[in-house]
């Protein structure tokens, strides 16, 4: 990733209609939104579908950028925004989605590796993971793959989520003890499927 006064730079030159600045923004960026939203949706297709959303907003939204320092929080709460807007549409079912879902949905898998124990972890994990992040709160899991998945400090995430930085700080802190408190994952982690 760029560093912060780049970013900043390219946002500005983005803002006022630079085509390379915005083309640069977009391929900056577009790997972690496009999995942000692949482990929200668990489909590749909306993953796609919802990361064209966010890259049209943010060049409509990026004239009217004021402060371009805060371009990458601004970015992710837009993502954040479309990403919510996209489960208030699905019915719960899909919501919930299953490992079918995540198999049907071209996700590169261990399995393209050919080694079918890569594979079994994968999927354990997958799963694993899977029911501990719907074990979160709305709030929980975003502050959650806003830390461990997109890697934004506290700061960012508060920016992103609209929340005070103690309100994000406790969120991360309760999702943490649910984490740590999953066998389950710890074992996978560890390596120790038995």
């Amino acid at each position: 990733m760029a560093d912060h006064q780049n970013i900043s730079e390219l946002a500005e030159k983005a803002g006022a209609g630079h085509r390379a600045s915005l083309e640069s923004l977009v391929s900056l960026f577009h790997k972690d939104i496009f999995r942000m939203a692949f482990y929200r949706t668990r489909s590749r297709m909306d993953a796609e579908d919802l990361t064209q959303e966010i890259f049209m907003q943010m060049i409509k939204g990026l004239p009217g950028l004021k402060d371009a320092s805060r371009f990458r929080p601004w970015l992710y709460r837009i993502a954040v925004n479309r990403i919510r807007d996209f489960h208030r549409k699905k019915s719960i079912l899909s919501f919930f989605g299953t490992a079918a879902d995540m198999e049907d949905s071209g996700c590169t898998t261990a399995e393209d590796t050919g080694n079918p124990l890569d594979s079994l972890i994968q999927k354990e994990f997958l799963g694993q993971f899977y029911a501990f992040t719907d074990s979160l709160s709305r709030l929980e899991r975003e502050v959650f793959m806003l830390r461990f998945a997109e890697q934004l400090g506290i700061k960012e995430i508060a920016g992103a989520l609209k929340k005070n930085e103690n309100t994000v700080k406790t969120h991360l802190y309760r999702a943490l003890k649910k984490f740590r408190e999953n066998s389950g994952l710890h074992e996978i982690l560890k390596g120790e499927i038995s």
